[in-house]
């Protein structure tokens, strides 16, 4: 392997360690922890393609294993729904340069932080626009967590993960399979991938014994938190 692509697939793994603790102690963070990490090393359209497919690996893993704790009905319908969002996401992926996916990024998430510090209710009926919103944000931003928090949220803590990384899982494998046709994967992507994967396992287990002590007063305040800080990163790397 060349000199050159160790710092690469370096900087992936600890991205992704970081990424992986903070998923398993918030629920849905890795994209939005990994993206600012990634765009140091890549160009944003492929930091979008690398945070899904690690995604894809680490929500699929958890997923099985947490499957008691899934509320399928719902999970099912923010899954499908998702779904139909994802050629939206596509176009926008094709067509925005750099500067203005990053930036879009940057706004999307600070928008989504407004929206969840005042609280707002999404029932049954507003699950099928939140599934549509995170299928369109997962195609062209990596980052459909958001919408799909706001969905959840307010769920018992180990029910609200568990949902949600069934609910990423199968999207995530839609949004792959996508970029694989349209030629999104190349073999900077997939070296970043692999130090991402690697980085899973100690991110996920550190952030695991995290959770465990998180209540549901709790889980809402650091779901926030992680959505200003990520958002911050993506604006100062966007402007810079």
């Amino acid at each position: 392997m060349s000199a050159e692509l160790l710092p690469l697939i370096g900087i992936a793994l600890l991205v992704f360690v970081i990424a992986a603790l903070v998923q398993a102690v918030t629920g849905f963070g890795s994209v939005l922890a990994a993206v600012p990490g990634l765009l140091l090393v890549t160009d944003p359209a492929r930091a979008v393609v690398v945070a899904t497919i690690v995604s894809w690996i680490l929500t699929t893993a958890v997923a099985l294993r947490e499957r008691a704790h899934v509320d399928r009905r719902d999970g099912l319908l923010l899954t499908l729904t998702g779904i139909v969002g994802m050629p939206v996401g596509l176009v926008l992926l094709a067509v925005a340069d750099e500067r203005r996916l990053s930036a879009g990024i940057a706004v999307v998430m600070l928008v989504l932080v407004l929206l969840m510090a005042i609280r707002p209710q999404i029932g049954r009926r507003g699950m099928p626009v939140a599934g549509i919103v995170s299928g369109v944000l997962l195609t062209s931003t990596g980052m459909n967590g958001p919408p799909l928090v706001m969905a959840l949220v307010d769920r018992e803590p180990r029910r609200y993960r568990a949902t949600l990384q069934a609910v990423f899982a199968g999207q995530d494998l839609v949004a792959v399979a996508a970029f694989l046709v349209l030629g999104h994967i190349d073999s900077e992507v997939l070296l970043l991938s692999l130090g991402g994967v690697a980085g899973l396992p100690v991110g996920w287990r550190l952030g695991d014994a995290l959770f465990r002590r998180v209540s549901p007063a709790q889980l809402r305040p650091l779901v926030i938190a992680t959505l200003v800080i990520s958002a911050a990163a993506v604006l100062v790397s966007a402007v810079m």
